[in-house]
């Protein structure tokens, strides 16, 4: 009995010394270790260029937050991250430390669905419903809205309403300018067809559309894209039409 209680005894104390001293010499590791290198993966640069490697480490650089060189245990992979974040183009960040000595950065760019052009600025409304500056190297095909906007019509209903077409297939390829009145009405400039259309106040849309993919359908296709020069859909039930002089 005694000798078990010994055995026992002896096995905790060298389970103890082992964990011991493999945890301190991973955190004397750790101590130790450097950043010997810094990765950074744009990862949605296949669809949008308007950042670049050189746009991310000039902002790590101008904090103060390069790592390479740097202690790995005295990197903070937050102040990266929340640094970052500031630049309005990005969506998403994130930092981690790798056992081999590198610190990882992967962007994620934002969405335009929107370009705003009004008398509060030129910007862009993102996937998202938030505002994005324009890039210098960058357009992107989306639809272009101008009148009477400020930023929360922009960042609502606007937002909503191009987020739809976006989604739409046909609506997508269709819809290449929105322009808003004075009184809140929307007129839309299509890609085909020589026509302006009246669709109304922005809450309809959703059934003034379909109207007009209707009249399109039935009647356009067989008379023609350029007869009217006005195709109006904000009355119930009807599509009013200005024939072309």
């Amino acid at each position: 009995m005694f000798k078990k209680i010994v055995l026992v005894l002896v096995t905790i104390v060298l389970l103890g010394y082992l964990l011991f001293s493999v945890s301190y010499a991973n955190s004397n590791t750790k101590k130790n270790l450097v950043c010997k290198e810094l990765r950074i993966d744009i990862v949605d640069d296949a669809d949008r260029h308007y950042l670049t490697d050189n746009d991310i480490l000039a902002g790590i650089n101008k904090a103060g937050l390069s790592p390479v060189g740097k202690d790995l245990a005295t990197i903070s992979t937050a102040a990266i991250e929340n640094k970052l974040k500031e630049n309005r183009l990005i969506k998403r960040v994130e930092c981690y430390k790798t056992i081999d000595g590198t610190v990882r950065i992967r962007v994620y760019q934002r969405a335009p669905v929107l370009r705003v052009f009004s008398t509060k600025g030129n910007y862009y409304v993102d996937s998202e419903g938030e505002k994005m500056p324009v890039p210098s190297n960058f357009a992107a095909y989306v639809p272009v809205a101008s009148g009477f906007i400020d930023d929360e019509y922009a960042t609502t209903k606007l937002y909503e309403f191009a987020l739809f077409l976006q989604q739409e297939k046909f609506w997508n390829s269709q819809i290449k300018q929105i322009y808003v009145t004075p009184t809140g009405t929307v007129e839309l400039t299509p890609v085909v067809g020589n026509h302006q259309i009246i669709l109304g106040k922005i809450e309809d849309y959703k059934e003034n559309l379909e109207k007009l993919r209707l009249f399109y359908e039935k009647g356009l296709s067989k008379m023609g894209w350029n007869k009217y020069s006005v195709i109006n859909l904000k009355f119930k039930n009807q599509v009013v039409c200005t024939r072309r002089e």
